[in-house]
């Protein structure tokens, strides 16, 4: 009898493992390339997906070395989110050559954020001489909610198609963030209708779709050309092109050297201001909602 018991205990608990790492396999695993991607799989996905993001808001994302740990999570990745034109040229081919067939370019699994959305500054001409120019158009669409928006949608469509069992559920998770996110628009737009035709100076070609989306004016920036160290000659050129047309700020992301900005603000009497520039760049930007709280806070703070 207590063999009988005990065989019996064996089989049950055998039969509620086996139910456990069939649900545990039954979630996809994505690699969002961002943080922005990241945070917004976790706000369409839920539970559903999980998420490995490749990068932090401390690092440059056209620069990232290829670890091992990050290699292995993308030969087991059912899906990867990039931003794409070009941003991750410079490190994710290698990742792709180690990657599970699901994320190749052309599969399902293989997303890209730019995609989704208009591209500016796209270059007239294609010369390296000029520094690290993106074919396509600047690629830090992020900096923009209305993009965050277009490319939730398409993401949201793709979670279906790729795990058609929980496809109501991802319906239900992009209503309710499209919903929330719709209403926050509204209300960083109003927050930020003082920012309109302020003037800024840019570390780097980071705030194109900011600048759009607000109606800041940039009219310098401290990189003489994109992905160049900023210089003493170049800084000194732009000091006197200030006098001429003053700016209100300067603006850099978390990952980016601040010296230049403070020598430049110093002496030419204006802030320096690091943003964000996605999720976790601040201690006040937890997820996509706190980032551009925290954005529109800074900006209108430094802009008075």
């Amino acid at each position: 009898m207590k063999l009988k018991i005990k065989i019996v205990s064996a089989l049950a608990l055998f039969a509620l493992l086996s139910g456990l790492t069939s649900v545990a396999f039954a979630d996809l695993r994505a690699v969002a390339c961002e943080p922005e991607w990241g945070a917004l799989l976790q706000e369409l996905a839920g539970d559903k997906v999980k998420v490995y993001t490749a990068t932090t808001a401390q690092q440059d994302p056209h620069h990232i070395e290829p670890r091992p740990s990050l290699i292995a999570q993308m030969r087991r990745a059912d899906l990867l989110v990039c931003t794409g034109a070009e941003l991750e040229i410079g490190w994710l081919p290698v990742l792709l050559r180690q990657a599970s067939d699901k994320v190749q370019p052309g599969q399902l699994g293989y997303f890209e954020a730019a995609n989704f959305v208009t591209l500016g500054e796209i270059p007239e001409r294609l010369d390296r001489a000029e520094g690290d120019v993106h074919p396509a158009g600047n690629p830090h669409i992020q900096t923009d909610p209305r993009n965050i928006a277009r490319v939730a949608q398409a993401l949201a469509q793709r979670l279906e198609s790729l795990d058609r069992s929980h496809a109501a559920f991802y319906k239900g998770r992009y209503d309710d963030f499209s919903k929330r996110w719709q209403a926050a628009m509204v209300r960083w737009q109003a927050q930020a209708a003082p920012l309109k035709g302020i003037a800024i100076v840019a570390h780097h070609k980071s705030w194109f779709y900011l600048e759009d989306w607000l109606g800041l004016q940039e009219v310098g920036v401290l990189e003489p050309k994109p992905g160049v160290p900023p210089t003493t000659g170049h800084l000194v050129e732009l000091l006197d092109s200030l006098k001429q047309t003053p700016a209100k700020m300067i603006l850099r992301s978390p990952y980016e050297d601040s010296r230049a900005d403070e020598w430049l603000a110093a002496h030419a009497h204006i802030r320096a201001v690091m943003l964000p520039f996605t999720v976790g760049g601040t201690p006040q930007a937890n997820n996509l909602f706190e980032l551009f709280d925290a954005t529109i806070n800074a900006l209108v703070t430094n802009a008075k």
